[in-house]
């Protein structure tokens, strides 16, 4: 399903993020992303997700070389990666439903879909009740159940999440990791870069450690 092969990143400046990383996640897999604050999880989400592009090497989705993908295509493949943040990143002049909706929109659905997609999204995270309720007026744990629905209304066979517990408690994290989970379980692939060694440690997933840009030895 993802596959890196001696990928490195480097930017404008020389500065090297990443240098010679090659793995696999398996079709249906979860694991963790793990490393220092500065190792490069971010700038690795980023390779999957075509924010950005590798400077060597390949990266490959879903059988699909990535560098080898046009501009044009790249909000197409995106649709199929879903995208939770540690800041959240909603709307909150919009409502919870309209944040939601938002990729649906995009993509061009219908007026009826979009409703059904958003409260079956919105119900899978506890948070159907709240679809008329603006971001501001939601708690910390709230908005990064709304950014989780907004990750996954569409049905994308990849989830990918960038410190997603960074600012919440650890109950919360908890129940954030087990929404992670019951996603993975229906067959989505998920990917999680987090630093929390101890809530990591709680769950019995694989782990992938960066260390300065290059696979830490586990």
């Amino acid at each position: 399903m993802i596959q890196f092969n001696d990928v490195y990143k480097r930017y404008p400046n020389q500065y090297e993020a990443l240098s010679g990383l090659s793995f696999e996640l398996d079709k249906g897999e979860m694991a963790f992303l793990t490393g220092h604050s500065g190792a490069g999880k971010s700038t690795l989400l980023k390779l999957i997700a075509l924010i950005e592009r590798s400077s060597h090497g390949q990266v490959i989705v879903n059988n699909q070389n990535l560098g080898r993908l046009p501009k044009w295509k790249i909000p197409y493949y995106r649709r199929k990666i879903g995208l939770v943040f540690q800041d959240h990143n909603l709307l909150h002049d919009r409502t919870v439903f309209d944040n939601v909706a938002l990729p649906l929109i995009i993509a061009g659905e219908n007026h009826r879909e979009i409703g059904r997609r958003v409260r079956a999204a919105l119900d899978k995270v506890g948070l159907l009740s709240k679809e008329r309720t603006h971001p501001i007026a939601l708690s910390g744990g709230e908005q990064q159940r709304v950014g989780i629905a907004r990750a996954v209304v569409n049905r994308p066979p990849v989830l990918l999440a960038d410190e997603p517990t960074g600012n919440l408690d650890p109950t919360l994290s908890q129940e954030i990791m087990a929404l992670f989970t019951q996603f993975n379980q229906v067959g989505v692939t998920v990917f999680i870069a987090s630093h929390d060694q101890e809530l990591i440690n709680r769950l019995p997933y694989r782990r992938i450690t960066l260390n300065h840009g290059r696979l830490a030895v586990q």
